[in-house]
C-alpha cells in the first residue's frame, strides 16, 4: 500500500436503543443461617447519563458487617481463545452503608451516571470484542472478610437534543 498518504483516527457514534423489555433485577444473596439480602434496581438497561435506583432489604443479619459498597465495573475483553485478553476497571466506589444494619433495614441506592466516562456495552464484536459492565455488591464484616455479588448491566448510548 504505498499509496497511502496518510492515516486519521475515525470515531463512529452509534445510537441503539435497548430492547422493549428492561426488566428490573431482583437477587437473593445470603450465608445459610448468618445473613440474607435482597437487592433490587429499577432496571438492567441504562443510558450513559441516567440513574441506577434501587434498594437493598436485611432480612437476616447475624454477622457483624462493618460497611458495604457498591461499585460499576469495565471488563473488557479482546482476542479470541485460546489468546484472549481480560482487563477489568473500577469505574467508581461508593461506601453506600457505613456500621452493623438490623433485621428490615432498607438502604436506598441512588447513583447518577452522568459524572462518569462510560462507554456503551459491546458484546462479541465480531466475536473478538467485547465491553460489559457490572454492578458489584460488597459488604465487609468487621474480620475485614467480603462477601460480594456481581450484576451485569447494560449501558447504551442516545442521541443529544
Amino acid at each position: 500500500m504505498s499509496d497511502v498518504v496518510r492515516e486519521r483516527v475515525l470515531w463512529v457514534h452509534s445510537f441503539r436503543l435497548p430492547a422493549e423489555s428492561n426488566n428490573a433485577i431482583k437477587m437473593e444473596v445470603g450465608i445459610e443461617d448468618c445473613l440474607h439480602i435482597e437487592f433490587e434496581y429499577n432496571k438492567s438497561k441504562y443510558h450513559l447519563k441516567d440513574v441506577i435506583v434501587g434498594k437493598i432489604y436485611f432480612l437476616l443479619v447475624r454477622i457483624k458487617i462493618k460497611h458495604m459498597e457498591l461499585s460499576i465495573i469495565r471488563r473488557e475483553t479482546t482476542g479470541s481463545a485460546p489468546n484472549q485478553y481480560n482487563e477489568s476497571e473500577t469505574i467508581t466506589k461508593f461506601e453506600i452503608m457505613d456500621g452493623a444494619p438490623v433485621r428490615g433495614e432498607t438502604i436506598p441506592i441512588r447513583l447518577f451516571l452522568g459524572g462518569f466516562e462510560l462507554t456503551p456495552t459491546f458484546r462479541d464484536v465480531n466475536k473478538k470484542f467485547s465491553t460489559r459492565y457490572y454492578l458489584n455488591l460488597v459488604l465487609i464484616d468487621e474480620e475485614n472478610r467480603r462477601y460480594f455479588k456481581q450484576q451485569e448491566i447494560t449501558f447504551f448510548r442516545i442521541p443529544e437534543n
